[in-house]
């Protein structure tokens, strides 16, 4: 089937948005990019101009239905529709599309909400925990450069929480050795989400992870003369030994070329111990689980959020305001992370639940308003 020139322009343009000014991932870009070609499949690849209610409701029935006689999961359809609709809501403001697209119309892109409970509910973020970590750090012997920068990384995915995009760019001048502080900045090269500029205070979970990342960025300083702008987290170095086969010698001062030698890190290293792989991001959901068993106020919760990279926590907390980053750092200082601190339970503890509830009465008060947009 021809391609359609127009709709072939505007999303060259999207994607640009979304790479450029949204920071997104390549891997992403290419979910929205096929979520979009499905509907130009159900379509026929008429002009997007044409989108309208009743394509909305006929494209979401397709989907469910099965594209082209191929059944497609309930996640699947799922991530269709969310991605569909923001391409969609994105166009109703450009240039020879305000007029033509409704974002009435545009609301029918979505799954109703049992169907989307059921998606959600069929997809448990599934995470290492604290003793994993520790018995996965605990099986590197630190004989090679290699080993010691694959059990600083291990370590530092879980005290920092940082995404691994920004682990693989982050400058070894990110990192503040003595105050254990953070700065993803994307000035410095920082691949962060959105390109924020997040301010991140390691948790100490365990004196041995903080003490695997801080003598590792300290030998790399003292020992392999590293500057500031080099990765903390080097690429192996590859020498053909012999003549014949190539081998990994050590690291060299350069920065990996995507997320990719992360999870082969912790492939390798999960295999080894004869342990279970999780991928780097199950480190970010383990981080925030274990940093809830310990929290106690409000403005604990807060700050945790605020060194995740997280904007708002929830509406709840809003009335806070945004802290100061030396605010944030005193928090998570002071906080116990050690196990006879936590409930157990997992849960928020009775005293902070109230404290937070009386936070959103205040706030709503003051808004004069609900919470229930």
């Amino acid at each position: 089937m021809q391609t359609n020139v127009a709709n072939a322009k505007i999303k060259r343009r999207y994607f640009e948005r979304l790479d450029e000014a949204d920071g997104l991932a390549e891997s992403t870009i290419d979910a929205y990019n096929q979520a979009i070609c499905r509907y130009e499949e159900y379509s026929g690849r008429e002009d997007f101009r044409k989108f309208n209610r009743a394509r909305a409701v006929g494209f979401k029935r397709w989907l469910e239905e099965g594209t082209g006689g191929r059944a497609l999961s309930p996640g699947t359809v799922y991530h269709t529709l969310r991605y569909l609709r923001a391409f969609f809501t994105w166009l109703s403001g450009q240039a020879g599309y305000k007029s033509r697209i409704s974002l009435d119309d545009v609301a029918y892109l979505a799954l109703d909400k049992k169907a989307v409970q059921k998606v959600v509910a069929s997809r448990p973020v599934r995470c290492p925990t604290l003793e994993y970590v520790l018995q996965l750090t605990g099986s590197i012997s630190p004989q090679t450069d290699i080993d010691r920068r694959d059990q600083a990384l291990i370590a530092f995915l879980l005290v920092s929480a940082m995404r691994d995009q920004a682990v693989a760019t982050l400058p070894l001048g990110c990192l503040n050795v003595d105050s254990l502080v953070v700065s993803q900045d994307p000035n410095a090269g920082v691949q962060t989400k959105f390109s924020k500029t997040i301010v991140t205070t390691l948790m100490a979970f365990d004196d041995r992870l903080i003490g695997y990342v801080r003598d590792w960025a300290r030998y790399l300083i003292t020992v392999k003369l590293f500057g500031p702008a080099d990765p903390l987290f080097p690429r192996s170095k590859i020498e053909q030994a012999d003549g014949l086969c190539f081998s990994a010698i050590g690291v060299e001062p350069v920065f990996w070329k995507g997320t990719g030698p992360i999870r082969e890190i912790l492939k390798r290293r999960a295999a080894e111990a004869g342990l279970e792989y999780y991928h780097p991001h199950s480190f970010r959901h383990a981080a925030f689980h274990i940093a809830m068993r310990h929290c106690r106020t409000a403005e604990q919760l807060r700050a945790i959020s605020q060194n995740f990279g997280h904007e708002h926590i929830a509406t709840t907390l809003t009335s806070y305001g945004r802290l100061e980053a030396v605010e944030v750092d005193g928090i998570i200082r002071t906080m116990d992370f050690h196990p006879g601190d936590a409930s157990g339970s997992g849960e928020v503890n009775t005293e902070m639940a109230k404290e937070i509830l009386a936070v959103v009465e205040k706030h709503r008060r003051r808004q004069g308003g609900s919470y229930n947009e």
